[in-house]
């Protein structure tokens, strides 16, 4: 089993921004708001602890998975005992799914393992990877962990990334280019970057430069304006799509993600891959979520309709919020932030950790309309 290497510096620095939450993982700030007093002797959260917090913070699915979906991982407990279960069909719906061949696809323990795979195959020998800051961090981490440099680049004043400079600090970094990143929509912001952006960035990248695209809140998207890059996979474009099960499908902790790319990157990233590291019950659970259309579209109805007349009611009482296209929104606050999510916490509700420089504005993932309702009678609390 692979691990990430981490450095005194890290852990030292880990300590250090603990302090202010900023840098923060959102799961250890779920660890420091649970009551010691409901905690097991090995410390560690138990049933009632965890289902009394309202997690608005990891941008999770509410609702849960379908029955379909649960009856299908029933079924394959059949495979607990084994190693390896089959996952030809799982596959085989994902590439029906995007019109594509199984040879291009990469299964993972969630999109992340495919970031981290993507990260050791990609930046061997002390390359480089360029993006934004702030964004889904874990690339830049697993760079970190490998001894290799991020190029974190600042969003434009209107928080979208900035195309123009990824492009050319790509070409200043030529030689030590290992691959850029994008996340898109980006997490935290929720904006996307416009198809034109995307065709613009990678027509202006050094040739042969891996691009790697986040696509984990594609789904939530509804922006003429937004195209996924799965068809550039056809084009033989050097681009791997990241997917996840863990948001639109709510598998998120059954652990499933995917990676899709042409077959010549995909074969860099193997030899990198676990092959024992998807569990046997969510290669069936996704195998039927994906195909399930009709549920993807009435949990994005849901989401979107939630996260309007939450963002309405905060800009009501004159708190502007970052237009979004996923699963989740960031408010301005007009005052530090930490102190907020402290409040917030005291309350038993889980909001989104520190994202500096943004340390004004909150992230906020949109749950059911019974944990938005409460959200806004505490922001209301806390903002007096």
């Amino acid at each position: 089993m692979k691990t990430k290497p981490v450095s005194r510096r890290q852990f030292a620095g880990a300590i250090a921004a603990a302090l202010g939450l900023a840098g923060l993982p959102e799961t250890a700030i779920f660890a420091q708001a649970v009551d010691p007093a409901k905690m097991s002797a090995a410390g560690r959260v138990t049933p009632t602890e965890y289902d009394g917090l309202i997690k608005i913070c990891f941008n999770e699915n509410p609702y849960g998975p379908t029955r379909n979906v649960l009856e299908a991982m029933t079924g394959a407990l059949k495979y607990a005992n084994r190693y390896n279960a089959p996952d030809d069909h799982v596959l085989q719906a994902i590439a029906a799914h995007h019109n594509i061949s199984p040879e291009n696809i990469l299964l993972g323990s969630g999109s992340t393992e495919i970031l981290q795979i993507a990260a050791e195959a990609f930046l061997a020998g002390g390359k480089k990877v360029i993006g934004a800051e702030p964004t889904f961090g874990s690339v830049y981490e697993y760079a970190t962990g490998l001894n290799c440099d991020a190029i974190k680049l600042p969003l434009r004043s209107d928080f979208s990334q900035d195309i123009e400079a990824i492009i050319q600090a790509a070409k200043d970094h030529r030689d030590q280019l290992g691959m850029v990143y994008l996340c898109n929509p980006n997490n935290p912001t929720g904006l996307i970057v416009k198809k034109d952006e995307v065709r613009r960035l990678l027509d202006g990248l050094p040739e042969g430069v891996p691009v790697l695209i986040d696509e984990a809140y594609h789904h939530f998207v509804d922006n003429p304006d937004y195209a996924t890059s799965v068809p550039c996979i056809a084009e033989g474009r050097p681009v791997l799509v990241t997917r996840t099960f863990s948001k639109i499908a709510a598998l998120a902790g059954m652990r499933l993600g995917y990676g899709l790319a042409p077959s010549s990157l995909i074969e860099r990233l193997r030899p990198y891959y676990d092959i024992m590291s998807v569990n046997a019950l969510v290669k069936w659970g996704g195998a039927v979520a994906i195909a399930d259309l009709g549920a993807q579209q009435q949990v994005k109805h849901d989401i979107l309709q939630t996260r309007r007349q939450t963002t309405e009611a905060l800009e009501s009482m004159g708190h502007k919020v970052i237009p979004s296209d996923a699963n989740f929104f960031m408010v301005h606050l007009g005052r530090d932030v930490r102190p907020v999510i402290q409040a917030f916490r005291q309350r038993g509700i889980l909001v989104g950790r520190p994202f500096p420089p943004m340390l004004e504005h909150l992230r906020v993932s949109v749950g059911a309309p019974d944990e938005m309702s409460r959200f806004l009678a505490g922001f209301k609390e806390i903002m007096v």
